[in-house]
């Protein structure tokens, strides 16, 4: 079933994105987990660009960890969407807000997700050795390749959304780390891209 930008998700998955659009909807009045400008597009701001995520990572991968998941994109939309493919195996949500954790709790009970959601501050969690590490509008890319460097396989992926600066940061990036990366366009939005990184090492 068609929802937006060409992308096609079976009846349940839909279902079980709209059961996550109406809690988001109840529960953003109270604890703002995304700009309020942003909801009368809530589909595509956040449900089209977390999916456009998905499908930039390989076809089989086993852990995948969202950084700073807040509102849950793309982290909760990768879990919902594996239930279809089952791919990613395991989703690690990390986020540091309790309220905002009670939240993703909640939608992974509704929806049936297989994700967990880890209360804490990235820097103070054991390397949590993700094939898949992911992260939105959470940091400057040379912070992120710090997290990376952390938190991911060494054989791993990152897939970092970036806004119309993005080659700023690219560059300042490079003064610190050397990593390969290639570069998607967003499909949602006019500027706006899609890192995918590896081999993140320190120079």
């Amino acid at each position: 079933m068609s929802i937006d930008a060409g992308v096609n998700v079976s009846r349940e998955t839909l279902e079980r994105l709209k059961s996550y659009e109406a809690l988001l909807r109840k529960w953003n009045p109270r604890i703002n987990l995304v700009a309020r400008s942003t909801l009368p597009d809530l589909w595509q701001r956040h449900f089209v660009d977390s999916m456009q995520i998905f499908d930039l990572a390989p076809p089989k991968v086993d852990h995948w960890v969202d950084l700073g998941s807040g509102a849950g994109f793309p982290g909760l939309v990768i879990a919902i969407m594996a239930l279809d493919t089952g791919s990613p195996s395991r989703v690690t949500l990390v986020e540091s807000d309790a309220r905002k954790c009670a939240f993703l709790q909640t939608v992974i009970r509704e929806t049936g997700a297989q994700a967990r959601v880890i209360n804490d501050r990235i820097e103070n969690i054991p390397p949590l050795e993700a094939d898949v590490l992911s992260a939105r509008a959470l940091s400057d890319l040379g912070a992120l390749l710090g997290y990376a460097e952390r938190h991911m396989r060494p054989d791993g992926l990152a897939i970092f959304p970036k806004g119309e600066n993005w080659q700023k940061e690219v560059d300042a990036a490079q003064t610190a780390w050397t990593f390969a990366s290639q570069l998607a366009k967003s499909k949602t939005d006019e500027g706006p891209v899609i890192l995918t990184i590896t081999g993140v090492a320190r120079v």
